[in-house]
């Protein structure tokens, strides 16, 4: 399975963007699927996260300004990203889980201007 992540790119702060990342095939009984990202000189950190029945987990930086959803129909899991800040530059990765495994990303770079 491989993941195709999009939507990055050069906003400014206080801009929104809109992340996709899609399944390259169908995919039954996705489990959960969430967005991480790595800021330059930082370890990668959990963004969000929703579950197969739609509860959703914030890192606490982006409560309030984030919104993970998925269309199950479509394999995607998208990150709406609103009131964005310098500190939210990074490059983003999704990750789905299929139990037992784990699939990733190749990540997509968002640049926050301030």
């Amino acid at each position: 399975v491989q993941l195709q992540a999009s939507g990055g790119g050069l906003v400014q702060a206080g801009g929104s963007l809109r992340l996709s990342c899609a399944a390259s095939r169908n995919i039954f009984n996705i489990n959960d699927m969430g967005w991480y990202r790595r800021a330059p000189g930082k370890l990668r950190e959990l963004v969000a996260t929703i579950s197969n029945g739609g509860i959703t987990n914030y890192a606490d930086s982006v409560k309030g300004r984030f919104t993970i959803s998925r269309d199950n129909a479509k394999n995607t899991v998208y990150l709406q990203m609103n009131s964005l800040k310098s500190e939210d530059t990074a490059v983003y990765y999704c990750k789905i889980r299929v139990f037992p495994y784990e699939y990733w990303g190749q990540g997509t770079e968002v640049t926050v201007s301030s």
